[in-house]
C-alpha cells in the first residue's frame, strides 16, 4: 500500500510517518489489495473551499473530501482515490476536541479513506457508525485509548 502526501501548508509540520502508518492500517483493515495506491493532500482553507464549490457546489470551506478513483493507469496498482484535508478546518476542530492538530488530520485521513472504501455518513446512525470505525482504526495504528484519539466527530465529506 502506498500514500502519496503533498503538504500545501506552511502553518504546521505534518508527521508523514504517522499518515502513512494510518493510512496503510485503515486501508488494509477495509480490505484494500497490497498494491493499492492513495493520494492525499493538505492545504488551507482557500484551497479546499475551491474544491468544495468546484466539485461539490458547495462555497464553503470544509473539513475533508473524498475523491474516489475507478480507473488506473496501466501497470499502476490499484488507485483508490484521493483525500483532500484542511489544516485550518483541522486545527479548529482539534481545539474543540481538545487534542492535537496531527490528531485531527490522522482522523479526518482515516475518515476520507473510510468514504473512499464505501462508508457513508449521511444519517445519524451511519455518522455514529463510521465514528466508532475511525476510533478503532485510529487505537489500531497508534496503540492509544480510545478517549485520546479522535474524541471529536469529523464532519461529513
Amino acid at each position: 500500500m502506498e500514500l502519496a502526501l503533498a503538504n500545501k501548508q506552511r502553518c504546521h509540520r505534518i508527521d508523514r510517518a504517522r499518515l502513512k502508518r494510518v493510512a496503510e492500517l485503515v486501508m488494509a483493515a477495509e480490505g484494500c489489495e497490497p498494491d493499492t495506491e492513495l493520494s492525499a493532500a493538505i492545504g488551507d482553507d482557500a484551497w479546499i473551499g475551491d474544491l468544495n464549490r468546484q466539485y461539490r457546489n458547495t462555497d464553503a470551506p470544509t473539513d475533508v473530501l473524498a475523491f474516489p478513483q475507478d480507473i488506473s493507469p496501466a501497470g499502476a496498482g490499484r488507485l483508490l482515490g484521493d483525500v483532500a484535508i484542511s489544516i485550518e478546518t483541522a486545527e479548529r476542530q482539534a481545539r474543540e476536541a481538545e487534542h492535537g492538530v496531527m490528531d485531527e488530520v490522522a482522523l479526518l485521513l482515516a475518515h476520507g479513506i473510510l468514504h473512499l472504501t464505501g462508508w457513508t455518513d449521511e444519517t445519524p446512525t451511519q455518522r455514529r457508525r463510521m465514528m466508532r470505525r475511525v476510533q478503532e482504526l485510529l487505537r489500531q495504528a497508534e496503540g492509544a485509548p480510545a478517549e485520546q484519539t479522535a474524541r471529536g466527530r469529523p464532519r461529513p465529506a
